[in-house]
């Protein structure tokens, strides 16, 4: 019987704005660096999405924040790699288990 390989998928929604990291993003530190943002004056906070894309959101005291996990099916181009980046912006839609 072969196994179905899973993951974590975090979604991250800034101001309505829904990004999947990539599986190598720190999910603690990135929270670090929104607190700070939003604690002072407006800030960038950068991170990795899957397609390994490079994205810079600029937080402010204001902005809305919300990040979630799922469990959804392996993709083993997700590894945060900027150098191999894939697909386009709507390339790749995970599935979650259920």
């Amino acid at each position: 019987m072969d196994r179905m390989r899973t993951m974590e998928r975090t979604e991250i929604l800034i101001d309505g704005v829904s990004a999947h990291l990539a599986q190598e993003q720190d999910v603690g530190e990135l929270l670090q660096q929104i607190e700070t943002a939003a604690n002072g004056p407006a800030a960038f906070v950068e991170f990795v999405v899957v397609g390994n894309r490079r994205v810079k959101v600029l937080v402010t005291p204001r902005s809305q924040v919300v990040i979630s996990t799922e469990t959804v099916r392996h993709d083993p181009r997700d590894t945060g790699n900027e150098a191999f980046p894939f697909g386009g912006l709507y390339d790749f839609d995970p599935e979650p288990l259920g």
